[in-house]
C-alpha cells in the first residue's frame, strides 16, 4: 500500500494542476481530479471497490467548490462571464444536478466510470478534430431549448464529478460564442454544479460501507483538505494564462487533458 506521504504528495500535485486547468479551461479541475482520486483510493486497502468511483466523484465535487468560485471570480473581473446567459440557464442547471445526483446514488461504480469515459472522449474528439468555423447555428436557440441543454450539461457533469466547462465550452462555441467568453461563462456554471453536487454526494453516501476514514458521505475530508488549498492558489494562474493563449491552443489543451483522462478510465474499466 502506498505511504500516506506519497499519497499526499500526489494529491497536492493533482490540486495544483487541477487549479490551473480550472482557470485555463473553465472545467473546475475535476477532469483531472476524478481519475487521480480513483487510483489513489485504489491504493488504500480501506476503500471498498464498490464505492471507489463514488468517493472520487464526491471528493472532486467538494474540492471544486472553492476552486470554481475563485475561477469564476477571476473570469468575471476580466469581463468574460455572460451573466444574462447564466441566469437563463440557472433553472436547468439546478434540475440537471438533482437528476445527476439521484442517478449517481442509484448507479454502481462501473456505471459512473462508463459515463466518465464515454463523454470525456466524445468531447475530446470534437475539440481536437472539430474546426473553429463549425457551427450548429450562429446564435443560441430559444430559452426552453437552452434550459434543456443546461439540464443535460449539469446532469452528466455531476455524474462525472467535473465542472460544467467540459460541456459548456464546446456547446457554446458550436453556437458561435468566442472561446474566451465561453470559458469564462463555463467557470460560473461550474459553481452551480459543484455546490449542490457536493451536497448531494455527501448526503447520498451517509452510512455507506467501505468508505475511507475521515469521510463525510461520499466525500473524503482528508483528500479535499489537501486538494482545496492547491487548487484555490493555482486557479488564478490558469485564468491569466487563458487570456494570453491563442484560441486554437486552448482547444488543443482542452482535448489533450480530456482525451487522456477518458482513455485512462476506459482502460481501467475494461481491465476490471
Amino acid at each position: 500500500m502506498a505511504t500516506l506521504a506519497t499519497l499526499a504528495g500526489i494529491l497536492l500535485a493533482c490540486g495544483l494542476v487541477a487549479g490551473v486547468l480550472a482557470g485555463l479551461l473553465g472545467v473546475g479541475g475535476g477532469i483531472i481530479m476524478v481519475p487521480i482520486l480513483y487510483f489513489v483510493f485504489g491504493a488504500l486497502d480501506s476503500v471498498d471497490p464498490s464505492v471507489r468511483m463514488h468517493m472520487a466523484v464526491g471528493t472532486s465535487l467538494a474540492a471544486m467548490v472553492p476552486t470554481s468560485i475563485r475561477s469564476a471570480m477571476a473570469h468575471h473581473r476580466k469581463g468574460s462571464v455572460d451573466m444574462a446567459l447564466f441566469r437563463r440557464w440557472l433553472p436547468g442547471l439546478l434540475a440537471g444536478v438533482l437528476a445527476g445526483v439521484v442517478f449517481a446514488a442509484w448507479a454502481d461504480g462501473p456505471a459512473l466510470m462508463g459515463v466518465f469515459a464515454v463523454f470525456a472522449m466524445a468531447v475530446a474528439l470534437h475539440m481536437l478534430f472539430g474546426r473553429p468555423e463549425w457551427r450548429l447555428a450562429e446564435t443560441l436557440p430559444g430559452v426552453g431549448t437552452q434550459r434543456c441543454m443546461a439540464i443535460a450539461i449539469s446532469g452528466v457533469s455531476v455524474m462525472m464529478g467535473i465542472g460544467g466547462g467540459t460541456f459548456t465550452v464546446p456547446t457554446l462555441t458550436l453556437f458561435g460564442y468566442p472561446i474566451h467568453r465561453a470559458v469564462g461563462t463555463a467557470a460560473a456554471v461550474g459553481v452551480l454544479i459543484a455546490i449542490p453536487g457536493a451536497v448531494g454526494f455527501i448526503l447520498g453516501g451517509l452510512g455507506a460501507a467501505g468508505r475511507p476514514p475521515g469521510s463525510l458521505g461520499y466525500a473524503s475530508l482528508v483528500g479535499a483538505a489537501v486538494l482545496i488549498p492547491a487548487t484555490v492558489v493555482a486557479a488564478p494562474w490558469g485564468a491569466d494564462l487563458a487570456h494570453r493563449l491563442h484560441p486554437l491552443w486552448l482547444r488543443r489543451a482542452f482535448a489533450l487533458f480530456l482525451g487522456a483522462t477518458g482513455l485512462r478510465m476506459a482502460f481501467s474499466l475494461i481491465g476490471g
